[in-house]
């Protein structure tokens, strides 16, 4: 599990729809198809007696399924056309405008189909699906692997304000067609907006992706690491289905994909780890920054049962459960934060001497008990 970790880890980012999150996923599909499922496991025998009887170059690893898509290397380009068309609806006094601009943010934040996401989906990402156990029911450990850009607003000094910060911008957003009624109001906030779009222009052109070392090489680490003892010691009555997604830091569009390839039941059980490597550990409840959607199921109720997690509404931002929650489908995710917020969020500092790897141990822990009070 850590050397997978250190493995990610050793790519200076995997930024989204990026050609190192290309690479990162031929070497994630790499591993997986290197180890060994638990049919070479019989009866009477260990695990090592049963694949020194197969000849090496006939053992099998576990078959990966790639799921491409399109999607855009960052958010920036899209929230930049927001920003502009709310800017010229408040300058001009368009309340039509203003109000396209309006419904453009809370689709962004919302993860609602918009007409103009195809200007942006334009480079190819990828999912990678594997499958261990046989049963009627279906569980899925799900992580993203992609990192992000940074931005100022994620700085240590002002990543505890970032939540307030949303909400300052999504209550003016939402003002702005009313406010395009009285000229000074709205000109006011046109040119909030348009100083806006510029900072997130010079996000575009300057700013790096992070190493992602917490974000989310350790989510991957322990998705990994459970699907690899459930390959060998299965969940009665479940397939396990592992899907690493691509794109999570730019809307969720690994996930996306993946519910609506119609790959996950609605029945199914989707367990995520997203930010593990430093923090106190939570299982969130339920995730929304604007519309918020409440988790259900198994997992959930088995999490209030047991130690060593508290209980979280999410609201600073998404996971890739998003797409699921928003459909009802029984989800969960665990994640660690310090003072309300994932230890160095998509700050250059997100790398891998600022993880603690006994966290990581830890989530793995608490997952696994989680998972066997499933049957």
């Amino acid at each position: 599990m850590r050397q997978l970790w250190e493995e990610l880890c050793a790519l200076p980012h995997r930024g989204s729809a990026t050609a190192l999150e290309a690479l990162a996923a031929e070497r994630l599909k790499a591993y997986l198809e290197q180890l060994r499922p638990a049919s070479l496991v019989t009866e009477g025998r260990t695990e090592a007696e049963a694949v020194s009887s197969v000849p090496s170059q006939e053992i099998p690893g576990h078959q990966v399924e790639v799921q491409s898509f399109a999607a855009p290397r960052s958010y920036g380009p899209e929230l930049i056309l927001i920003s502009l068309l709310l800017s010229l609806g408040g300058w001009l006094g368009l309340w039509w405008l203003a109000l396209v601009g309006t419904i453009g943010f809370w689709a962004h934040f919302s993860g609602w189909w918009v007409p103009w996401r195809r200007w942006f989906d334009r480079y190819s990402s990828q999912n990678l699906l594997a499958q261990t156990g046989q049963g009627r029911k279906t569980l899925v450990l799900m992580a993203h692997y992609d990192t992000a850009k940074t931005f100022f607003l994620y700085n240590p000094r002002q990543v505890k304000f970032f939540r307030r910060n949303f909400l300052i911008n999504a209550a003016l957003a939402t003002v702005l067609p009313y406010g395009a009624l009285l000229p000074w109001v709205s000109q006011l906030l046109g040119l909030y907006f348009l100083v806006q779009a510029v900072l997130l222009t010079l996000r575009e052109l300057r700013a790096p992706y992070v190493n992602g070392a917490n974000d989310n090489a350790t989510g991957v680490a322990v998705a990994v690491g459970l699907f690899e003892e459930l390959a060998q010691d299965p969940l009665p009555d479940y397939r396990v289905i592992l899907a690493l997604t691509g794109s999570e830091e730019v809307g969720a569009r690994g996930a996306e994909h993946l519910v609506r390839s119609g790959r996950i039941p609605p029945e199914a059980l989707v367990l995520n780890i997203d930010n593990v490597g430093k923090g106190e550990l939570f299982y969130a409840t339920g995730e929304g920054m604007l519309v918020y959607h409440a988790y259900r199921g198994a997992l959930c109720e088995r999490a209030r049962a047991i130690p060593g997690a508290r209980p979280l509404e999410y609201r600073l931002a998404f996971f890739d459960t998003r797409p699921f929650a928003a459909r009802s489908i029984p989800c969960l995710t665990l994640i660690r934060l310090e003072n309300g917020t994932p230890p160095n969020w998509h700050w250059p500092s997100d790398r891998p001497d600022a993880v603690d790897w006994s966290a990581v141990e830890e989530t793995l822990g608490y997952a696994r008990t989680l998972l066997r009070q499933l049957t």
